[in-house]
């Protein structure tokens, strides 16, 4: 990874009070993960500039190539209104978003995608909000919204299942273009993930570890040249990641389900037991697998609680 950190252009419009008391930080990094998006990327640039000169705060570019073969890393290394960084070789989404983390000059971070799917006449809105929240996401219900219907289905259950886990309602819980606290991203670094379940990972550890997230409607549209999602294998992905997050930081919820079931299961077979007069193997098997699974959640559940 090289840093070229003399392609850097800040903004020079005044500085906002972004803080929760009301003092005012340095400015916003933007943090752009680039892979093979040479087409669009242009158009994408001057329209990052236009819309983040328009919210009057001072900020920096960090454009993040993850290893592109196309000539999106030449692009980018001509461009002199922004801070390049790179990965010699493809290390995936999330892996782009944290060196960019990183390497931030400031604070406050944005990120979004480059494949222009995002509107970033929005960025303003969530910059402002920032104030009164650790995080404020883009939430893709706008009245404009191209979602492909094979992502659209699988996302449902997945949202559901992540709202289990958060204890609320989640308007898009993988939306890339967000505003954020660098220090309590830091917090997070190491277990979020280096794929597209980033995001999903961000939202889910901020939820349930009781910090304040705001959503923004926004539009969404498709996507400029080919998509590097895998419906299947990105879907399964995020299932995995909602729930090692969920037993990082919300081991009760994901014990409890299990252990009910289990509990479910002998309260059947005991029925049948009783009926029959002769107490089976099968029912004290579940039995001791309900009652240790619900042990063993409230047992992590005291430990993460009582972890700093």
């Amino acid at each position: 990874m090289t840093e070229t950190p003399e392609n850097v252009s800040l903004a020079t419009a005044p500085v906002l009070a972004l803080t929760a008391d009301g003092s005012p930080v340095e400015g916003i990094t933007l943090v752009l993960p680039v892979y093979n998006e040479v087409h669009g990327l242009p158009a994408l640039l001057d329209s990052l500039q236009a819309a983040l000169q328009a919210t009057g705060v001072t900020f920096e570019i960090v454009a993040v190539d993850d290893g592109s073969t196309d000539g999106s890393r030449d692009l980018l290394r001509s461009r002199t209104d922004l801070r390049l960084l790179e990965h010699p070789v493809n290390r995936g989404y999330g892996a782009a978003l944290k060196t960019g983390i990183r390497y931030a000059r400031y604070s406050v971070i944005a990120i979004t995608d480059a494949d222009g799917t995002y509107p970033h006449e929005h960025l303003a809105a969530l910059i402002a909000r920032i104030s009164r929240a650790d995080m404020v996401v883009g939430a893709r219900v706008g009245a404009e919204v191209e979602y492909p219907l094979v992502r659209s289905i699988p996302k449902w259950f997945l949202v559901r299942f992540a709202e289990w886990m958060a204890r609320r309602k989640i308007p898009d819980l993988n939306s890339g273009l967000r505003v954020f606290r660098r220090d309590i991203a830091e917090r997070f670094l190491k277990i979020l993930p280096d794929g597209f379940s980033f995001t999903t990972t961000i939202t889910l550890a901020m939820l349930t570890n009781g910090y304040l997230v705001e959503y923004e409607p926004i539009n969404y549209r498709a996507r400029t040249g080919h998509s590097k999602i895998r419906p299947i294998r990105d879907t399964l992905g995020m299932l995995q990641t909602i729930f090692c997050t969920g037993m990082y930081f919300a081991p009760l919820r994901v014990f409890l389900p299990i252990a009910g079931l289990f509990g479910l299961a002998f309260a059947v077979t005991f029925a049948q037991d009783i009926y029959y007069r002769d107490l089976t193997e099968r029912t004290l098997i579940l039995f001791v697998a309900a009652t240790q699974l619900g042990m063993f959640g409230l047992l992590a559940q005291m430990i993460d609680k009582r972890s700093p």
